[in-house]
């Protein structure tokens, strides 16, 4: 009983950390608690439904505070929604499939990349940007999202953070308001889709979900308000270090 009652609390404190973390930064609730998951016992399929699930909390959490901040674009709600979910549906029927190991090396130097990318400009997503994108713009930004969505479908880690910087390098937002639409469509709707789909499969660790679900709203709401609070600087900052550590540690678990 006392072993059980330490595994929920660690549980509701790995959630809090990575979905504040997450929804500070736009972007990697998967870096530590896609990991913690599976080094408490849980195989990878177990691992991911059960962390996709409980992430959709974070959404939750995050759109409480973002709505009241009125941060959301409804024009680029619904691209993400209709771009992503197909993606997201693809990559979790899938993911059994995959080569894991390769898909992680090669997500960890994307990963790295983006925060790369995002340090040797100081002025990107600092402030809006007004973007004419014309048709054919629009549609690659549609078939980036699409992919986005299979990655987040299938390996999950990262994915949110590609999101983050796609709307703010080909749509012109602003960091805070990148994540926030990270945050509600990601976390929220595409998460959903894919715990549904692994849900399935009878991969979901139905005794972990409590602990981790109400870690995982505190969490949210949490690193939402720093978020709005902090300013584009310091979420750009978090942003970048979170992509590093992230690049980092998934080719080390591709290894």
């Amino acid at each position: 009983m006392a072993i059980e009652l330490l595994l929920q609390l660690a549980l509701g404190a790995i959630a809090v950390v990575a979905n504040a973390l997450s929804a500070f930064a736009g972007g990697g609730a998967g870096l530590v608690q896609l990991p913690a998951l599976i080094l408490l016992g849980l195989p990878f399929a177990s691992a991911l439904a059960t962390h996709k699930l409980a992430s959709v909390a974070l959404g939750v959490g995050a759109a409480g505070r973002h709505w009241r901040a009125s941060s959301l674009d409804p024009h680029i709600c619904l691209m993400i929604l209709c771009a992503g979910l197909p993606g997201v549906w693809i990559g979790a029927s899938s993911v059994l499939a995959l080569p894991h190991r390769i898909a992680t090396a090669a997500l960890g130097l994307l990963t790295l990349s983006l925060g790369l990318y995002s340090a040797r400009r100081p002025k990107l997503g600092q402030t809006e940007r007004v973007v004419n994108i014309n048709r054919q713009q629009q549609l690659i930004g549609i078939g980036v999202l699409f992919a986005i969505g299979v990655l987040n479908g299938s390996l999950s880690s990262g994915s949110g953070l590609f999101v983050t910087l796609w709307l703010v390098r080909w749509f012109g937002l602003s960091y805070p308001r990148a994540v926030a639409h990270t945050l509600i469509m990601v976390g929220l709707i595409w998460n959903g889709t894919g715990a549904l789909v692994l849900g399935f499969s009878g991969e979901i660790h139905w005794s972990w979900l409590p602990a981790l679900i109400v870690g995982s709203l505190i969490g949210g709401y949490l690193g939402a308000h720093l978020s709005l609070k902090q300013g584009n600087r310091l979420v750009k900052k978090a942003f970048e270090c979170l992509a590093l550590l992230m690049g980092l540690s998934l080719l080390i678990r591709s290894l």
